[in-house]
């Protein structure tokens, strides 16, 4: 059986390229397209040739990829996909679009349905131009839409990273997914039961993440927090942090491992539509501590590896993190848990048995 494994763009180093270079790994002999690829940027795909579109001829274009954004479907429109029998594409906007012949299969992994199209005001937000750019914006928004839910019809199959995610694309695209949760690589993870007296945020310094909540909570609380990342945020927030509170900027990925292992509790404040860091935590032994909407439905047991608040305010996370405090948390539990239920082995059996049930039940794949 022939393979393509098609994503939306290789120029960052997100959740969606994580898992996709999962999806790599697995299947080495498939053949990897992608609309624009920045090796030094993205997933480590080694010696694998990369297929990209006609947008990566254009100069700057990998840097700037999201003012791209009206080129991607007639880009992976242009793709000649014709010879492969099975089509895996990983998508949170383009690459559902690819076109395929009558007798192959083609599997969706969404990560999201096109969230600048469909959420636009929140998305865009943290681009203070936005506002007065919206009127032109929104006119070509409008017909991307359109266009997105014509498209959004080619994969003969959808899995969603959580039940969220599975009910957004019933609702914009009228088609089911399956919810299949992604997996980490467990192995990468150090478990210690021992903790140290500081709490974590790992983030990318956006609007959305709300990490202005957790350092709220923290000023008045008087905690030990240090947060890692960059990002646009990252000088608003430090004015407004007390000395308790610590900004790490980029960390490696040994530091990151090791800062997991040891914090009292992860926060998470962002209404993350599946969200990896959760399940990292645990599969360090650490609890999660995190708004109680989106995919840590899927991802987390309260009580058991963490503690949810109801609504994203100060006030409500310092609620969960004094709760979490009275816990006698099992740090083996916790890990043990992560590596049952989202290791890559756990995954791939739920993915390949899709696989198979999809291919079977095609004339041409029997």
């Amino acid at each position: 059986m022939k393979i393509a494994l098609v994503h939306d763009y290789l120029t960052q180093r997100g959740g969606a390229e994580r898992v996709f270079e999962l999806l790599c790994k697995r299947y080495p002999e498939a053949d990897i397209f992608t609309s624009l690829y920045d090796r030094q940027q993205t997933i480590d795909l080694g010696d694998r040739i990369v297929n990209t579109t006609f947008l990566q001829s254009i100069p700057g274009a990998a840097k700037y990829f999201r003012l791209m954004a009206p080129f991607y479907f007639p880009a992976f429109r242009a793709l000649d996909l014709q010879d492969y029998d099975l089509i895996i594409s990983s998508s949170t906007s383009f690459a559902k679009a690819v076109r395929k012949n009558p007798n192959s299969r083609h599997i969706c992994f969404c990560h999201n349905v096109t969230r600048f199209l469909w959420d636009t005001e929140t998305y865009l937000r943290e681009y203070g131009d936005y506002r007065y750019f919206a009127p032109l914006i929104e006119q070509v928004f409008d017909v991307m839409r359109k266009v997105d839910l014509t498209y959004a019809q080619e994969p003969d199959l959808y899995i969603a990273n959580s039940s969220i995610v599975a009910r957004r694309i019933q609702k914009i695209y009228n088609k089911k997914a399956i919810v299949i949760n992604y997996p980490i690589d467990t192995k990468k993870f150090i478990y210690s039961d021992i903790k140290d007296e500081y709490y974590l945020a790992s983030a990318r310094m956006i609007s959305y993440k709300r990490l202005d909540i957790i350092v709220e909570a923290f000023n008045w609380l008087g905690w030990r927090l240090l947060i890692s990342g960059n990002g646009p945020e990252q000088e608003r927030l430090k004015s407004k942090a007390l000395d308790n509170i610590e900004f790490l900027g980029h960390v490696t990925d040994a530091q990151r491992t090791q800062l997991f292992s040891r914090a009292t509790s992860v926060i998470v404040a962002a209404l993350e539509d599946y969200g990896l860091v959760p399940v990292e935590a645990n599969a360090s032994g650490t609890p999660v501590i995190a708004y109680g909407a989106g995919g840590v439905l899927d991802t987390q047991v309260p009580g058991k590896t963490g503690v949810f608040f109801k609504r994203q305010t100060p006030e409500s996370l310092q609620t969960a993190l004094l709760e979490a405090r009275e816990i006698n948390w099992d740090y083996a539990d916790i890990r043990n848990h992560a590596v049952t239920h989202f290791s890559e082995e756990a995954f791939f059996n739920q993915v390949e048995q899709v696989i198979d049930q999809t291919c079977s039940l095609h004339p041409s794949f029997i």
